[in-house]
């Protein structure tokens, strides 16, 4: 039943702690990606000089623009050319007359996307307004869902757990309830009685809090470390600090929950 207790409290707060480091990646890769999210506004084919003169003054008067980049035509197609070099005949099948003209916009808060979009959006010699941001939001929803599922997970094991915590003190009470009967005769006081109980679910929740520690740590050394980073060097990953962070918060729930389960178990069941 001990057993059974340790490895429930592990499977439990590692599964919380896989939970928070998700949240925490997701803020540092928000951070990071939306630090480089930018705004395109692409210009008609005819775009007069006094209409794209306009549109620069009004980017660069915009105080929510932190910088205004300007991309013609031909820049335009050198870039198309590096994006699809892989496919030489798409390529060839385009010119720099064909790719518009653009200004690439770089947001003080890129949250506020909708505001220089509808400014700019109608403007005479505007063909279009795109934000990176859409596609970011697909991939940081996808990662919350990740994250809520763990925490469900999470909260699952964790009823689990204090439900085995139960059953492990009661049959503990009930197997020595003639020691406990003694200690009452002789005027023990009721934490006295109580109290080796609790310290034996707070040991068997600090053991499960330790496994779930070496989870979160061989999780972020062997997956995100030795897997993840090398593989997608163009993003942002969560450090050690978060890991560190974390470790006393799972070595606390597990020893509080533990400790928690047993005190109200022994309330109930501790009758000598």
């Amino acid at each position: 039943m001990t057993i059974a207790v340790v490895l429930t409290v592990g499977v439990s707060l590692a599964l919380l702690g896989v939970g928070i480091l998700l949240g925490r990646q997701v803020s540092v890769m928000k951070d990071y990606w939306y630090d480089k999210v930018e705004v395109s506004v692409y210009l008609t084919q005819n775009v007069t000089d006094d209409q794209r003169n306009l549109l620069a003054s009004d980017l660069n008067n915009d105080p929510l623009v932190q910088k205004v980049y300007y991309e013609s035509q031909q820049q335009a197609y050198q870039r198309f050319k590096q994006q699809f070099k892989g496919s030489p005949d798409l390529v060839k099948e385009v010119t720099p007359a064909e790719l518009p003209e653009s200004f690439r916009v770089k947001l003080k808060d890129p949250r506020k996307y909708d505001i220089v979009a509808s400014a700019m959006q109608g403007q005479p010699g505007v063909l279009q307004v795109t934000d990176d941001s859409a596609v970011l939001k697909k991939f940081f929803r996808l990662l919350h869902g990740l994250q809520v599922a763990a925490y469900v997970a999470a909260g699952i094991l964790l009823v689990a757990t204090v439900l085995l915590i139960y059953n492990a003190i009661r049959v503990a009470a009930f197997s020595r309830r003639r020691e406990t009967g003694i200690m009452r005769l002789v005027g023990a006081s009721d934490f006295y009685i109580q109290l080796p109980f609790i310290l034996e679910g707070a040991v068997a929740g600090l053991v499960g809090g330790v496994f779930a520690t070496g989870a979160v740590v061989a999780l972020k050394a062997l997956l995100i470390d030795r897997s993840l980073r090398p593989a997608f060097r163009f993003t942002s990953f969560i450090g050690w600090d978060a890991v560190w962070q974390m470790v006393p918060v799972l070595l606390l729930v597990g020893v509080a929950l533990a400790a928690v389960a047993s005190f109200l178990t022994l309330r109930r069941h501790l009758r000598v």
